[in-house]
């Protein structure tokens, strides 16, 4: 055969490799995209050990040891969105990517390490946080919208997105109201492109005002729009700061039933004002309720019962075990962060849009900071 002949068979055959890769089923692909992560949490995790081994000792040493997992988990992801994306296989993989229950598993085994006396302490500041955060930020996005003539919607998407808890409350507006699919696109990609700087600037801001730990986790779980950046942030912050963060968003995600309900009712009503039809109010709530927060509650509360059974020894050997699956399970969430990250929705949306999402978050920004000092400053997890 001739040497052109030769380049058209491998022509040929890569053209039916690529056809058979196209007529994998979306299962297979998933799966691939789980090992993408996997393999992304790993590398994760052996820098983690190694930046600070290779830095020990030079003028490096205090870079190296402040690097948390959540900033090399992140960078990772982003690096491996751009290949993907480049090679035309991120949109394939993409339902390997699981971040929220990646997360939600990480947040459910971070209960097994705060007693549930301090989360019953806790539950009065943070109630009465998220209740005024989530009143002033959502108002306030719902009014500058209107101002800026936004669709309803997009409108209802931005300010839930905002006031609570980033992605998952876009997600339950987007079902109350029957937001368009390329809206919700657009408001996911808004809250990961301001989350993700959060993660690294709230946590050194705080150490520029002089924030205690537990301020400085009140600030972090009541500001930072979505449970992960929250979580990551919280990371990086400290294990108490961490903790405080989580009880914040957590009390804000239950709250994320009622809202939800509430826009439904709203739309229904009043913006296309029809009758409600089929599901309760008390159905639709427990049906948006994040069923997550019930999991974290049950780990606190078999993990302090645990703990008050076994001796000290080997009480913090069962809780160093689940912190350490926690961990990977946070790896896996914030690699995905960075994978699913996409700037073209950005672009395609206009200005508007943005500008109620930053102002907005500007909004929260401060108010989170005024109530975090005002309810947290005096609260003692111990």
């Amino acid at each position: 055969m001739s040497a052109g002949g030769e380049a058209v068979s491998a022509g040929g055959e890569a053209r039916v490799r690529g056809a058979d890769a196209a007529e994998r089923p979306p299962w297979a692909w998933a799966v691939a995209g789980v090992l993408v992560v996997l393999v992304l949490a790993a590398v994760t995790r052996w820098l983690g050990k190694a930046v600070p081994e290779a830095t020990e000792g030079t003028s490096w040493e205090g870079v190296g040891a402040a690097l948390e997992f959540p900033v090399y988990a992140i960078l990772l992801g982003l690096l491996g969105n751009a290949v993907l994306s480049a090679t035309g296989l991120r949109d394939r993989l993409a339902g390997g990517f699981r971040t929220e229950f990646f997360i939600k598993t990480g947040l459910v085994l971070l209960g097994a390490s705060i007693n549930l006396a301090v989360i019953v302490k806790a539950a009065g500041p943070a109630v009465a946080q998220s209740v005024v955060l989530i009143s002033v930020v959502f108002g306030f996005s719902w009014w500058l919208g209107g101002r800026l003539g936004l669709d309803d919607k997009l409108r209802a998407l931005l300010s839930a997105a905002v006031a609570i808890c980033g992605v998952s409350a876009a997600i339950a507006a987007a079902g109350a109201v029957q937001a368009r699919r390329e809206q919700l696109a657009y408001s996911a990609s808004l809250v990961i492109a301001f989350a993700l700087p959060s993660i690294f600037v709230l946590p050194w801001a705080a150490g520029v005002l002089g924030l205690d730990p537990v301020v400085t986790g009140a600030w972090l779980g009541g500001n930072i729009d979505t449970t992960a950046a929250v979580t990551a942030a919280g990371a990086i912050a400290g294990e108490e700061s961490l903790q405080i963060a989580t009880i914040v968003k957590v009390t804000q995600n239950a709250l994320l039933g009622v809202v939800a309900v509430a826009l439904t009712a709203y739309f229904a009503l009043k913006v296309e004002r029809r009758a409600t039809t089929g599901t309760s109010a008390a159905g639709q709530l427990w049906q948006r309720f994040p069923k997550f927060v019930l999991g974290f509650l049950a780990t606190s509360i078999a993990a302090t019962v645990y703990l008050n059974t076994v001796d000290a020894a080997t009480g913090k050997a069962a809780v160093g075990v689940v912190n350490d699956l926690r961990t990977w399970f946070l790896i896996l969430a914030f690699v995905s962060i960075g994978l699913e990250f996409r700037a073209r929705d950005l672009r395609e949306a206009g200005w508007r849009p943005v500008g109620v999402f930053a102002a907005a978050t500007a909004v929260n920004l401060l108010a989170a900071l005024g109530l975090a000092v005002v309810l947290f400053s005096d609260f003692q997890p111990g």
